[in-house]
């Protein structure tokens, strides 16, 4: 079965949503956040990335800066920003990009389903991560920032909310971005009832994005319930937040790659190596993938269309099939030397919504040598690994659009 749970939003005022909600924590720098927060005294990212009040000489993990998370949230909430609902709720969330819609239910899921594995991964978490957002939720007093979560297709799930997304709603505004933000609240005992209900019939939940916050959220569980001899299994440290949508509704973006260097080659030479396991074949202008299995090559103000030839990879491996593993096993590791894209400086990724162009100004600027852009990673394909209990390639998925934070706040 599936948990889901309702729960006492701290949720933002109607008409200050587009000044308070904001990006998650993870996709700005602190630059980009000062900037974003300069004229705006209730953006969020003053709660979810505080660090930005500071001079750049205080460490962004130090305690004034958890701190001062917390008590701007305590002033968003005194001057009335943001205010708890009286009884526990669900939430609809619909962002609407490009005249495309996906709508996810705001609720809370179970810390021991994550664990038993009923909350299904894809990625590894670095354990700096998250220390900082375990302490973040510690010392706050809330989770913040919701994981964005999926299921396989339900009609019965989705027809609940297209009912519920049938009548207008308050909380309705496009951001700077141009996408448009709504949340419904709901609070009918009937449909709460039904939500429940017929989301325990799913066998299983995936994490779409956001392994991070939720591998904290379980972390300060699991501390909280180490330190609590009285556990019952209800204390708000069991439960984290998600907005969870249906799999027919996502769309995952490129995430494609430059690199600073071709490990001592010209272009050519490179060319030369990667026609041993790919077709190779000159294009006029941008190349961005219509299929699988095929890249785009972008070096010396020329562009490639790069076709992986049979052999190249196993086409029924759930990993080294993704085209993420494709390159990185065929060129990235073998031919360029880069065998921990995590790490290795050599190497950036840049997602699929700045374009083709963004990788054409990389590499014209002179800031990298070459670019390489991919066809999308499939939600089946992601789906199918986290089934399997396997982990993603590196950098092979990016959604759009991203979650805001800021709109509902779950408090322990």
């Amino acid at each position: 079965m599936s948990i889901v749970r309702p729960f006492k939003g701290l949720r933002v005022k109607p008409e200050l949503a587009k000044q308070v909600a904001s990006p998650p924590y993870d996709v700005l720098d602190t630059k980009e956040a000062r900037a974003i927060a300069d004229d705006n005294p209730y953006s969020f990212l003053r709660v979810n990335k505080s660090e930005l009040e500071f001079d750049d000489s205080v460490n962004p993990y130090s305690d004034e800066v958890y701190k001062r998370a917390r008590e701007n949230l305590q002033k968003f909430e005194r001057e009335g920003a943001l205010a708890q609902d009286p009884r526990p709720c669900f939430y609809l969330y619909r962002l609407t990009m490009s005249g495309r819609s996906q709508t996810g239910l705001v609720a809370l899921t179970s810390v021991e389903e994550y664990d038993q594995g009923k909350i299904k991964k894809h990625e590894h978490t670095r354990p700096e991560k998250v220390d900082d957002r375990a302490r973040h939720i510690s010392i706050v007093g809330a989770q913040v920032g919701p994981v964005f979560s999926t299921f396989r297709k339900n009609d019965a799930i989705e027809g609940i909310f297209r009912r519920v997304t049938y009548t207008p709603t308050p909380t309705d505004f496009v951001a700077d971005d141009g996408i448009r933000h709504e949340l419904w609240v709901i609070d009918d005992d009937e449909t709460i009832k039904e939500i429940e209900d017929t989301f325990a019939k799913l066998p299983c939940l995936y994490i779409a994005d956001g392994h991070h916050r939720s591998e904290s959220a379980a972390e300060l569980g699991r501390r909280m319930r180490a330190a609590n001899p009285g556990h019952t299994g209800q204390e708000p440290y069991n439960f984290f937040i998600n907005v969870i949508f249906s799999e027919r509704e996502l769309t995952i973006m490129p995430y494609n790659r430059v690199v600073r260097d071709l490990n001592g080659l010209t272009c050519d030479q490179f060319l030369d190596k990667a026609r041993e396991k790919f077709t190779v074949t000159p294009q006029k202008g941008e190349v961005n993938p219509q299929k699988l299995h095929t890249f785009g090559f972008y070096c010396d103000r020329k562009w490639y269309l790069l076709g992986a030839k049979p052999g190249a990879f196993d086409p029924d491996h759930v990993t080294k099939s993704i085209d993420a593993s494709v390159l990185a096993d065929n060129l990235i590791a073998p031919v360029l030397g880069i065998t921990n894209p995590r790490t290795d400086k050599r190497i950036d990724f840049v997602g699929g919504i700045r374009g083709t162009r963004e990788l054409v100004r990389l590499v014209d600027s002179g800031e990298c040598k070459a670019a390489f852009s991919l066809y999308p990673t499939s939600i089946e394909q992601l789906l199918n690994v986290a089934d399997r209990g396997e982990v993603m390639p590196p950098k092979s998925t990016w959604f759009e659009p991203k979650l805001r934070d800021g709109l509902v706040i779950y408090t322990l």
